[in-house]
């Protein structure tokens, strides 16, 4: 595939854990740690490829209203993600409210991005209002992010629920029905495919 037909940055909202793990007689927060294996593949088909820049939501401020066993949960699954990913040369820079107590202290080396290699943004702790708040010192605080050019969902949802808004603005989204820990390239492939159809003329 040539590098024309490409995204530059795109953006992964892995939903539907908690649906997949119920669905198989498990807990709620067993479904995220079987969330990370699908991550690594689709961070590795990402590299192979050449996108330059992925983000990642992995949880939210509001996601911290949730059981403490969730929250556990999903923590330890984006620490374990960030930790590997790190390990295979990625720039990886973690995006969140750090000076909340809600902050996972083992992510805060990755507030500065750090690695040379494809840029992965870890949204961590993240909300839309606190992202936009940063107006008030001058910038969005996600301004080291690019724009979005593509934004790829699992689960079902048809909505961004907050996701990089200032970013989002020109993004096509693409949803699959799939459960996140179902993945299989073949959603990445297809979601690349639909991509080129699209008409990006950005207004224009």
């Amino acid at each position: 595939m040539g590098k024309a037909f490409l995204p530059k940055h795109i953006g992964f909202i892995p939903d539907g854990n908690r649906r997949w793990a119920v669905d198989r007689g498990m807990r709620k927060d067993e479904g995220y740690a079987h969330g990370i294996a699908p991550g690594l593949a689709l961070f590795d088909l990402c590299a192979a490829i050449g996108i330059e820049e992925i983000s990642i939501f992995c949880f939210t401020q509001d996601n911290m209203k949730r059981p403490s066993p969730q929250k556990q949960a999903f923590i330890a699954a984006t620490a374990g993600f960030a930790r590997e990913i790190a390990q295979r040369e990625a720039a990886v820079l973690v995006l969140g409210d750090e000076a909340s107590s809600q902050f996972p202290s083992d992510l805060t080396r990755f507030r500065v991005r750090q690695g040379s290699g494809i840029k992965v943004n870890l949204l961590v702790n993240y909300g839309w209002k606190w992202d936009l708040d940063g107006l008030s010192r001058g910038a969005i605080r996600s301004c080291d992010v690019s724009r979005l050019d593509l934004i790829v969902r699992w689960g079902g949802g048809r909505r961004l629920s907050g996701f990089l808004p200032v970013q989002s603005v020109y993004a096509d989204i693409y949803v699959r029905d799939e459960l996140w820990p179902d993945f299989v390239p073949v959603h990445f492939e297809d979601a690349l495919a639909w991509f080129r159809k699209q008409d990006r003329t950005l207004g224009g």
